[in-house]
């Protein structure tokens, strides 16, 4: 088991980080890989179209619920106890999963494998910084946040080429082998913690889970029943208000919270967890709108799809490795500014994408996007984790993936919500030019005027492959806007304080 050497600093910390890492990707990879899979899902687990989703939302809905609880349990059965115990757990739920016989097993061990998942990717952040010494902390997050933003790029991708070459169950048995090394490696060199005792508010988590729960609800189950015309809609958001008011008011009075309210006098923290919500309204969103419309629109098939939109990983991969280096000696507030701009011109880039061009486009907007969020990722995690007290590092590293994936969900609604309503008007007004007094139509098509049903149905798919195409762009105008709203929000963070290399511990900075 690693421990302290001599000098201070874990022996086996390279190899710590690749295990850790290990578990990490294979976490972050189900939160995707399965998406394209769901079409083979349904025959064989007697589901239709609508209850297959159970498939993808039984998982977000558990992870986001037992995210928060993170903090509270490795500080009870310590941090390495909880890491194992939760890859063991994603493990033996991935290989059920694997087998499972009809959709409700499936989706009872997709329940189990967000519970046991959820505190992997917190666990992994607090893990990378507590073996790191300050000034090798933006390496750290470089590392851990290659590992988070590259795993949903490629999710799809593996997810389409297991399923097609084997069958949909090698998206979840593909796990078993690296969680068991993961695990082996862990048990080698993850060092222990010092157990914190305190008491489990279990009416503040109730509270919370309840918000977190019926909000996963609205954003996906608010597409298929018309959202707020919708009276289970308008239930679920008087659930979610309930309990976020009922938590808020519980943490700032208990003598022992669910979660310590002074974490939040830490600004960097505070606007931290603004950005990363924004963060991953972004990343998740465009990697939501780009697969079907490569599909749909060119035709692309699964394995294309994930070729075209694969360099978009290695722009990542080249930021990360860059900004590792380069936030120990530049500001790391203009470096989260100078990728929002990066990102914000990929998005304006996107915007005059049309039907008849390449793939070319795609990529090389795909490699900026990634570029630009490498660069704000890094910084970002660096800063927000920079001034606030280690003690809290648990709690803290939940909340920010927690905000992370509720920003992901929200950003992959309203731009489903957006494309769906936006083809419907689009095609009408679209359609409203094809008439018999069109003189431009009548030059173009004359069949088309004369009432020709063939020419007409051919037609009709035009315009239909019009209104989308503009539908996609309105999306990416309005993910540009958003980028573009968040950058004087890094104006705001405070610049972390030079660390000396013997790693003295920052001041904490309350406000």
């Amino acid at each position: 088991m690693s421990q302290l050497g001599p000098n201070g600093e874990y022996p086996n910390r390279g190899l710590i980080t690749v295990m850790i890492m290990l578990a990490t990707i294979m976490q972050v990879l189900d939160t995707t890989i399965a998406n394209v899979a769901l079409p083979s899902m349904t025959g064989d687990l007697g589901a239709s179209q609508d209850t297959i989703t159970w498939v993808l939302t039984s998982y977000i809905v558990a992870a986001a619920i037992m995210t928060p609880v993170t903090g509270w349990l490795a500080d009870r059965i310590g941090k390495r106890e909880l890491f194992l115990v939760s890859i063991v757990g994603f493990v033996v739920a991935s290989l059920m999963c694997g087998l499972a016989w009809n959709l409700s097993a499936m989706v009872l061990f997709r329940l189990v494998q967000g519970i046991f998942g959820a505190a992997i990717v917190p666990l992994s952040q607090t893990f990378l910084l507590d073996i790191n010494p300050r000034e090798k902390a933006g390496s750290a997050m470089a590392m851990w946040g290659a590992g988070i933003m590259v795993g949903p790029i490629i999710g799809p991708t593996l997810g389409g080429w297991l399923t097609e070459s084997y069958n949909w169950r090698w998206v979840f048995l593909i796990n078993l082998p690296v969680g068991i090394l993961a695990f082996l490696g862990c048990v080698a060199y993850l060092p222990k913690s010092v157990l914190r005792r305190r008491r489990f508010d279990f009416f503040g988590f109730a509270m919370l889970s309840m918000g977190i729960g019926a909000l996963q609800m609205i954003l996906d189950r608010g597409g298929e029943v018309d959202w707020f015309a919708s009276t289970e809609i308008v239930i679920y958001a008087g659930l979610a208000l309930t309990g976020f008011w009922v938590f808020i008011i519980q943490i700032n009075t208990s003598p022992m919270p669910f979660l310590e309210p002074v974490m939040f006098r830490d600004r960097n923290f505070r606007i931290g967890l603004m950005f990363i919500f924004i963060i991953g309204i972004i990343l998740l969103a465009s990697l939501a709108l780009l697969p079907p419309m490569l599909s749909k629109i060119f035709g692309y098939p699964t394995i294309t799809t994930g070729l075209v939109m694969g360099p978009r990983g290695v722009g990542t991969m080249i930021s990360m490795l860059l900004v590792g280096k380069l936030v120990r000696t530049v500001d790391a507030r203009f470096l989260v500014i100078f990728g929002l701009i990066l990102t914000a011109a990929s998005l304006y880039y996107m915007t005059g994408f049309s039907p008849m061009m390449g793939a070319g486009p795609v990529i090389w907007t795909g490699v900026l996007q990634g570029l630009g969020l490498g660069l704000v990722f890094v910084p970002l995690s660096t800063i927000a984790f920079s001034t606030i007290d280690a003690r809290f590092r648990a709690d803290a590293t939940s909340l920010f993936s927690l905000v992370r994936n509720i920003g992901s969900s929200i950003g992959i609604s309203i731009v489903s919500t957006m494309l769906a309503r936006n083809i419907q008007v689009n095609h009408v007004d679209l359609g409203a030019a094809i008439n018999p007094y069109n003189e431009v139509l009548a030059q173009v098509s004359p069949a088309a005027v004369s009432g020709n049903s063939l020419a007409l149905s051919q037609l009709d798919g035009l315009v239909n492959l019009q209104a989308a195409m503009v539908s996609y762009i309105d999306d990416f105008y309005l993910m540009m806007l958003v980028t573009l709203a968040a950058i004087p929000l890094a104006m705001i963070l405070r610049k972390p304080e030079m660390m000396a290399k013997t790693g003295t511990p920052v001041t904490v900075h309350a406000d």
